[in-house]
């Protein structure tokens, strides 16, 4: 067994100190305790402790390119001297946003932020400024940050959810505003009658309807065909914008996000994570009538840390990155994960374990279940999560780290080699909770 002493210890401190003692609720899901890390360097991180982890989690995402991607540390580097944040902008502001619109089908107009909750506060105001209505459609199982408005039915209990074809609105935090309730209408994802009833019913109330592309928060499950055409149709028809949460799947399943690889164009997109290769970088880009809503509209957007100097230098040389070899890093980790993904599906068949490895290359998850296959919440939260919780913590011993709820983020920097260990790692796992 690895030894977390020295762990323990800190989070002891930590709570003296800290509300909890860590910055964010999400890192509470860690065993035995939060873990404190030392240094991280491509696909490993080391803890306080001296144990070694090949990091499938990745800061939840961002670090595309691994940990402390030379290329992006030496721009950064390069731009401190430069100063950090100015009030004003600076011409690399500028390439960027370029960079995008260029790579983004959607994209006519950027706007910079600097986390992606903030950004989708930001393309629900310009949603309800450009249509004049209030109520946005979310789906259950989708997460788009903590913030009020929007942390609704993200893992809602099913005793209280209610049925799936006409679900609850159910807050998911104590603090939560009741009146956030009024704003928002939840459904199933990956039917499209679902959201063609809801049209019929509030046809004339709804501004947006937010979606992640790929449902990653919820089981990684992707759309069903022609689901999101019909989303894109629906809004059409009804005045409604289409919003993509591309916080993770932007800049993380190709170039072109989540709406390139599976040829819908949504309205508004949000961007995070990825886009910076770890750096705190968030935008909203989207169709130009709808953008011009933050600066002839009326609807008010500002921050201090908008456009940062180091935060978009990182983003820049991170696309350096990204496009070399008209994606060469992109057919190099989607090659590893397909073979990271067949190898856990084989061992689980060797250790005659139920479970479902679902997903991309470049993200996917691993759940204990019958079914061949999740489309959507209700189908997710009928998995053995006590189970996959084991698993989870049993690779964690073997030297393999994921996220406690199952999903796997892979990075430029997990070569073969990571790619053998973890799947003896994943062998060893599975034997002791089948």
């Amino acid at each position: 067994m690895r030894s977390y002493a020295r762990s323990i210890a800190l989070y002891e401190e930590a709570k003296r100190y800290l509300a909890g003692g860590v910055s964010s609720n999400v890192r509470f899901a860690s065993a035995p305790v939060p873990l404190f890390f030392d240094r991280a360097d491509g696909a490993r991180l080391i803890d306080v402790d001296g144990n070694v982890h090949i990091d499938y989690i990745l800061g939840n995402g961002p670090a595309i390119l691994g940990h402390a991607p030379g290329a992006v540390i030496e721009a950064v580097a390069a731009s401190l001297r430069l100063g950090q944040v100015y009030a004003a902008q600076h011409a690399p502001e500028v390439t960027l946003a370029r960079r995008l619109v260029e790579l983004l089908p959607s994209a006519e107009l950027v706007r910079f932020a600097s986390s992606g909750t903030e950004a989708v506060q930001l393309a629900l105001r310009i949603a309800r400024a450009f249509t004049g209505r209030h109520k946005i459609v979310k789906f259950e199982g989708h997460y788009h940050g903590w913030l009020d408005s929007v942390y609704v039915s993200v893992r809602p209990p099913t005793k209280v959810a209610g049925p799936a074809d006409a679900p609850a609105a159910v807050l998911e935090s104590r603090g939560q505003a009741d009146s956030v309730l009024g704003d928002v209408i939840v459904l199933g994802w990956n039917d499209a009658s679902f959201l063609t009833d809801a049209f019929e019913r509030h046809a004339n109330e709804i501004a947006g309807v937010l979606m992640e592309p790929v449902m990653v928060n919820g089981g990684v499950a992707e759309p069903r065909p022609g689901y999101l055409e019909a989303a894109r149709r629906l809004c059409d028809a009804h005045g409604a914008l289409l919003i993509f949460d591309e916080v993770i799947t932007g800049f993380r399943v190709g170039l072109t996000g989540a709406q390139g690889r599976y040829g819908v164009r949504p309205d508004l997109t949000i961007l995070a994570k990825a886009v910076a290769a770890g750096f705190p970088l968030s935008a909203v880009a989207g169709r130009r009538d709808a953008m011009n809503q933050i600066f002839d509209g009326g609807a008010m957007h500002g921050g201090t840390y908008n456009g940062n100097v180091q935060s978009i230098v990182a983003g820049l040389a991170a696309l350096d990155v990204l496009a070399a070899g008209e994606g060469a890093v992109y057919r190099a980790m989607e090659q590893r994960g397909a073979r990271l993904v067949h190898g856990l599906r084989a061992a689980t068949r060797q250790a005659g374990v139920p479970m479902l490895v679902q997903g991309l290359p470049t993200i996917f998850e691993t759940r204990f279940t019958d079914k061949p296959a999740l489309y959507d919440y209700r189908d997710v939260a009928e998995t053995d999560q006590e189970r996959g919780l084991a698993f989870c913590q049993a690779l964690q011993e073997e030297g393999v780290r994921v996220t406690q709820r199952g999903v796997w983020f892979l990075s430029a920097a997990h070569g073969e080699a990571e790619i053998d260990e973890t799947l003896g790692a994943a062998e060893r796992a599975l034997s002791r909770v089948r």
